[in-house]
């Protein structure tokens, strides 16, 4: 079921977080060292970078933007170091005190269902984890992102083209055909270009070339 209300959107935040954080406590030190699909960060960088997603409320978020004279890479690089642990087990374990948080620097609560979504895939492809979203979470992610340039230029990144979920609900826009699971189709909105891999149709080319390198 896909969900639509806040409070159902938060329970699959919850769910989501928790799913992800069984897979992390399997990873030796090498995996939480390898690299994810989120830029430069590794596995490791990504949790902390989660850990202080569910962890800043609007007015902080607000300072540390300002801190950073809306650098938001610096803002987010200082975050990740906050809650980074001395090692991968005290990485995890601040994840773990997070998993039930409700704290975020908006209302935009499908968004931060997307973080989770995106980057629980930013760590877990890389790795060969098997594990996926639930259709329903990546669906209501799939929505927001086609619909927002918010974190990340996805609305953008859709234009012109038309996605087609071949295993769920997930439809929009017009123009060369994009099909393929809703993972696979958010994620590349998310600009993740690896992920196209898995589209078929003669758009993929086309929003293949808007992700960002790696």
């Amino acid at each position: 079921m896909e969900p639509n209300s806040p409070g159902d959107l938060w329970a699959a935040v919850r769910a989501e977080r928790a799913r992800l954080a069984e897979d992390l406590a399997g990873l030796d030190d090498a995996q939480w060292a390898a690299p994810s699909l989120c830029g430069q960060w590794t596995v490791e960088d990504v949790v902390a970078h989660l850990t202080a997603a569910a962890s800043i409320g609007r007015l902080r978020w607000l300072r540390s933007v300002l801190g950073a004279r809306f650098d938001f890479d610096l803002h987010n690089q200082r975050r990740l170091e906050e809650h980074r642990g001395t090692t991968p087990a005290e990485t995890l374990q601040r994840f773990l005190a997070v998993v039930g948080n409700t704290v975020a620097p908006s209302k935009d609560t499908a968004a931060w269902l997307g973080e989770v979504v995106v980057h629980g895939q930013d760590i877990r492809r890389p790795l060969g984890l098997p594990r996926t979203p639930s259709i329903g979470a990546v669906t209501a992610v799939a929505r927001f992102l086609v619909g927002r340039d918010f974190a990340v230029p996805s609305r953008s990144a859709a234009q012109g083209l038309h996605l087609v979920a071949t295993d769920g609900p997930f439809e929009s826009g017009s123009g060369p055909l994009v099909s393929g699971p809703t993972l696979a189709l958010t994620m590349a909105m998310a600009g993740r270009g690896t992920c196209c891999d898995d589209l078929t149709g003669e758009g993929v080319s086309i929003l293949r070339s808007r992700c960002a390198p790696g």
